[in-house]
């Protein structure tokens, strides 16, 4: 496998509008294409976005149908915006902690491998352990405007010490 760099980050905390996705993780593009038309709908769309998926289970042990999800996106500025009665579009808080933060590049589609190599090799050899909190992947660039080799995403998670 191949080696990578995983850097451990302090990550404030913060909060991003987000819709809920239920079904397998490469089909979360549905979720992130409803909020941008939310957004845009709102006139909220701005080149200073943060794109945020957040993953709350582990696809090796939830049936994929079952796999939980957010599409999300952090803005650069504060809004106000009325969420009460929005069936589509809820607030979520992504916790400050430490993060141990790889960063992949290429296909979304490729990222199951560093997904395995994260857990699978860097976590089990690290002096940490995953917290008990979602995983959330940041995306860089945007993939209608990027070519698939060249997508960074930093999958960003949530660790403890092992004796903390």
């Amino acid at each position: 496998m191949t080696m990578r760099d995983v850097v451990i980050r302090d990550i404030q905390g913060f909060d991003v509008l987000t819709v809920n996705h239920v079904g397998p993780y490469m089909q979360i593009g549905k979720a992130f294409d409803a909020l941008m038309g939310w957004l845009g709908a709102r006139g909220l769309l701005s080149g200073e976005m943060r794109m945020v998926g957040i993953y709350y289970d582990d696809p090796t042990a939830v049936a994929e149908g079952e796999l939980r999800s957010k599409a999300g996106v952090w803005l650069p500025r504060a809004v106000d915006v009325d969420l009460s009665g929005d069936a589509l579009v809820g607030l979520t808080s992504i916790k400050g902690g430490r993060y141990a933060v790889l960063r992949h590049k290429g296909p979304y589609a490729d990222m199951a491998a560093a997904y395995q190599w994260l857990y699978g090799e860097w976590l089990v050899n690290s002096e940490h352990e995953a917290a008990d909190q979602p995983v959330f992947e940041e995306y860089l660039n945007n993939p209608k405007e990027t070519a698939r080799a060249g997508l960074l995403t930093e999958i960003c998670l949530p660790v403890v010490l092992g004796w903390e």
